[in-house]
């Protein structure tokens, strides 16, 4: 087990950023980029740099909040995506976009963050108000099972808007349901890092108290914490993280259930750790992938969307823990 496992975790984001950086569809030199005014250091400073910002954010956020699910949930394939909050995020995002809320303004930056975030509540109080109707009551299966409808059902709406809408705005729309990592505009990225990093700092202030979580409700409450609150929080938190990012990526699926999973494999359950090396690992994950989609296809002009990577790797692995679970 690795003992101070943030210093890794940091080390291979630092890594990956800087080959994010250096590489893309025009190879650049770092060290003439900062030291000489020209072409490079416009590609860094202006292009690639936003970009890594971004993907940073993303996974950074996908991560901690996957890894604060699982934990609230005792669920090892409980995430974002398969528990149906960035469907509704994604939903909220995109029916703004479709009532002509633009992302070029601070004001426009900052609705569409928040419209992804009541989404993201809404598709959350949806998903519990189902599974505690079903037999059994709120379980992680009946979750799961809720979650997976509500992403469907989110789906199949923004489809719904991209028939209502003008051809250009449809094309906007279409990433969504597929995942980019694109160069973002600095009102849009500057809103999307206030409210994500407002709800990791939740998320991380409450770890300690999620991992009194695992002996259960009635002996979490008996040690003092009030865990009908910090489910409130947990979701809350978690529904402005995952709608500011949904709100400039779409849907990116599985990191949060990836980078959570293989951390606790790593450094083990403690939340006080697992918490911050997922935000630091989910930023490398995601700013990784996101270099193997600008590289995998460089020779064509053209890159696949960032979530159908995330996707080849995260899909393999949710029917392995699927499996596992089910025994």
């Amino acid at each position: 087990m690795i003992r101070r496992p943030i210093l890794p975790a940091a080390a291979l984001l630092v890594l990956v950023t800087a080959l994010a950086l250096a590489f893309g569809t025009e190879p650049i030199s770092l060290s003439n980029a900062f030291h000489e005014p020209g072409l490079a250091r416009t590609i860094l400073l202006d292009v690639r740099l936003p970009r890594v910002a971004l993907a940073a954010m993303a996974g950074a956020g996908l991560g901690v909040v996957g890894a604060a699910f699982q934990a609230l949930l005792r669920n090892p394939l409980a995430e974002p995506y398969v528990l149906g909050v960035s469907g509704g995020a994604a939903l909220g995002a995109t029916t703004a976009i479709a009532l002509g809320l633009g992302a070029t303004t601070l004001l426009g930056a900052a609705l569409i963050p928040a419209a992804s975030l009541l989404g993201g509540l809404l598709a959350t109080s949806l998903v519990y108000a189902v599974a505690r109707g079903m037999r059994g009551g709120a379980s992680g299966t009946a979750i799961l099972l809720a979650g997976v409808m509500v992403n469907s059902m989110a789906a199949a709406l923004i489809t719904f808007l991209k028939a209502l809408v003008s051809p250009s705005r449809a094309q906007q729309l279409l990433r969504w349901l597929v995942g980019f990592v694109d160069l973002p505009h600095a009102s849009s990225l500057l809103a999307a890092f206030v409210y994500v990093g407002v709800g990791c700092a939740v998320l991380l202030v409450d770890a300690g108290r999620l991992n009194v979580l695992v002996l259960g409700d009635e002996t979490a409450g008996t040690l003092g914490v009030d865990v009908r609150a910090l489910e409130r929080r947990t979701f809350l938190a978690s529904s402005c993280v995952v709608g500011a990012i949904v709100s400039l990526t779409g849907l990116i699926g599985f990191v949060g259930l990836v980078v959570p999973h293989a951390v606790r494999r790593l450094i083990g359950p403690d939340q006080r750790r697992v918490l911050p090396v997922s935000l630091l690992s989910g930023a490398a994950m995601l700013v990784g992938c996101d270099l193997v989609a600008r590289l995998a296809f460089r020779s064509l002009g053209t890159e696949p969307p960032v979530g159908a990577v995330t996707a080849l790797i995260g899909g393999p692995a949710f029917l392995v823990l699927l499996r596992r679970s089910g025994g």
